[in-house]
């Protein structure tokens, strides 16, 4: 790896505070001591289930919200040591992709507007900016009599394409795509992904690309981190992970997908029981409550996230 990352995470958390009595507090450890490396044009798949803290990671890094613990660092500055200004012009270089493109974008506005949004706070003139817009629409393959069209009167995948050429119109250098075509027919779905990758490899950003579906990271990400409970149980390149899963929660995930390319097993892992709330303090690890082969040392002892092959990690005592 790079002695200066692009982009790291540190002992990352994020605790929420729930009222549960009149005067009991708890909170939900939503992100919990979670720690990777991103290299400069790298892709990065974060994947779980839902409620496993991967949107929470994102807006952590975006610094949306404040953390409870833990540094991100990006291009080599501390994101939670940055005053406001600072922030504001390092954000610059970050874009985000949202699920609900429809929630994104503002019915009131053109896709002109939309678009070219993020860029009237530069010191770009009107000319220029429009320029930009065309760029953009091209780059997504919208036509440019959309220009002057509304929200409403795009289908879902033309909103989802709006949505990306207004993070891309910034020239970014870090792309986080929160579950992009999640809402979206399965058809459609496939031309989006097939843009994000010619993109990502086109304009060589670097992409956090967040999903409970591994067979879409495998297809767009060159690693992957798996997530469970605000942990990382897994963490690799695509290849190596998806070729050898270690960790049972990430075998029962793979054993789920049915499609080309995966090491399908015999049967499907079925997991017993519901996740705990995360509400509750876990004194082992996180899965041995569903985990089909868990020892009693993983009822009261959290494994590390130790390598187990070359730039294969995993926090199993098992492995």
């Amino acid at each position: 790896m790079s002695s200066n990352p692009f982009l790291e995470t540190l002992h990352l958390k994020k605790y929420f505070p729930i009222r549960t009595g009149l005067f009991s507090t708890h909170h939900l450890r939503a992100v919990d001591d979670v720690s990777f490396i991103l290299n400069e044009g790298e892709s990065l798949g974060l994947v779980g289930e839902s409620g496993s803290g991967k949107s929470t990671v994102a807006r952590l890094i975006m610094r949306s919200i404040e953390p409870t613990g833990g540094s991100v660092a990006f291009m080599g500055q501390k994101i939670f040591e940055m005053d406001r200004r600072s922030l504001r012009k390092l954000r610059q270089k970050m874009a985000m992709i949202f699920q609900d493109a429809s929630s994104a974008l503002d019915p009131r506005m053109t896709i002109k507007d939309l678009i070219g949004e993020p860029l009237k706070l530069s010191a770009l003139g009107e000319e220029e900016i429009r320029k930009r817009v065309t760029e953009a629409l091209d780059l997504v393959n919208l036509p440019n009599s959309y220009r002057d069209r509304h929200p409403h009167e795009l289908s879902g995948g033309e909103k989802q394409r709006v949505g990306i050429a207004r993070a891309l119109i910034t020239t970014p250098k870090l792309v986080i795509a929160d579950e992009p075509t999640s809402d979206l027919d399965v058809s459609i779905q496939a031309q989006i992904l097939e843009l994000i990758k010619n993109l990502v490899r086109n304009l060589e950003v670097t992409l956090v690309f967040i999903s409970h579906n591994l067979a879409v990271v495998k297809y767009i990400c060159s690693k992957v981190a798996v997530m469970y409970m605000g942990r990382l149980m897994e963490l690799g390149s695509a290849e190596g992970l998806f070729r050898n899963p270690l960790h049972p929660y990430t075998q029962a995930l793979c054993s789920a997908v049915i499609e080309p390319g995966f090491t399908v097993k015999e049967k499907r892992i079925l997991l017993r029981d519901s996740p705990l709330s995360s509400i509750r303090s876990v004194a082992g690890c996180r899965f041995s409550a569903r985990c089909p082969v868990a020892k009693n040392k993983c009822a009261y002892e959290t494994p590390e996230l130790i390598e187990v092959e070359p730039s294969h990690l995993v926090a199993c005592h098992l492995s």
